[in-house]
């Protein structure tokens, strides 16, 4: 049992690795052009939606862009109103990843390493983000088949089933956990691709697994948080916005969570899928529903935390 508990250790430690990789790479790839990026095409609701959501697919961390624009906003470089919009389609642009993952990518692994390592000996500095970028994706798709191999003898286990069970079949206590899970790790994306590795072993309800993922997109804000505090009062009011969205969220679809579930075993067979579609359109239904009001939802985070210098 052991032997099993430190492979699904070493399998995470992989994945989440692989993952950590890929971003950095991701992000090198863009880097003194992102900040640009979202100050010019971020103008309106709609373009910062449209802009957040492309700029977190490709970066693959709804976190990381809602930091930056925390830090654009502090700087003065960008309007929390701009901001708004940015933070509402992080939120989607996060759904990609576990959509992705959904696919049968082992097949791509090998080319992407060799690549990869090419692309590193090579020594070139243009191929040098790509590369990382190749071995990072490769690293999460590895870790990924580990974890759910590593899980198999895991549901045979009495005490791991009956503690899964226990937290999955309370919606509350299950969105607790990924709210923690995800605030400890720095990503609702990890948290949702382990829970889909849970599920496709039937080591926990899919009404729990649902819930977990829910509560791992307001564990996220914890990144925004951070990195908005001891900041000017309009990045603190992005962060606060983040907050009030992920937990409005909740809240709207919680209470909903049976039919919800159940909708989603109707779109889907694949439990990974089931879940992967549930973060997509929890995520897509908050953004619409604070599309059309986003002047009344900015004026309601500036009530709540007024800026100092206006009071």
């Amino acid at each position: 049992m052991w032997i099993h508990l430190l492979m699904a250790g070493l399998s995470l430690f992989t994945f989440l690795g692989g993952l950590r990789v890929m971003r950095q790479g991701l992000e090198g790839l863009g880097e003194g052009r992102l900040p640009l990026l979202l100050q010019r095409f971020a103008r309106t609701p709609t373009r910062g939606i449209l802009t957040g959501t492309i700029v977190t697919a490709l970066m693959q961390s709804s976190a990381a862009v809602t930091a930056i624009s925390v830090g654009l906003v502090a700087s003065g470089s960008l309007l929390f109103r701009d901001a708004l919009g940015i933070v509402l389609g992080a939120n989607v642009g996060s759904t990609v990843t576990p959509q992705m993952l959904t696919f049968d990518l082992w097949l791509a692994v090998i080319p992407c390493l060799g690549l990869g390592f090419i692309g590193i000996a090579s020594r070139r500095p243009r191929l040098y983000f790509p590369s990382v970028a190749l071995l990072g994706f490769s690293a999460l798709v590895i870790g990924l088949e580990m974890l759910t191999t590593a899980l198999q003898p895991l549901a045979a286990s009495a005490w791991f089933h009956h503690l899964l069970q226990t937290a999955g079949m309370n919606p509350l206590l299950a969105a607790g956990a990924g709210c923690l899970l995800s605030a400890a790790i720095q990503s609702s994306t990890a948290t949702t691709v382990i829970t889909m590795a849970l599920a496709t072993q039937a080591l926990i309800p899919m009404s729990g697994a649902i819930s977990i993922v829910l509560g791992a997109n307001v564990g996220t804000c914890l990144t925004s948080v951070l990195a908005a505090v001891g900041q000017t009062r309009p990045a603190q009011q992005v962060a606060l916005a983040h907050v009030l969205l992920n937990i409005g969220g909740v809240a709207l679809f919680l209470p909903c969570i049976a039919p919800f579930t159940e909708w989603m075993t109707h779109l889907a067979t694949s439990p990974a899928q089931q879940i992967a579609n549930a973060h997509t359109l929890f995520n897509i239904v908050c953004t619409l529903l604070v599309w059309p009001v986003t002047g009344w939802f900015a004026r309601l985070v500036e009530r709540l935390l007024p800026d100092q210098a206006r009071a």
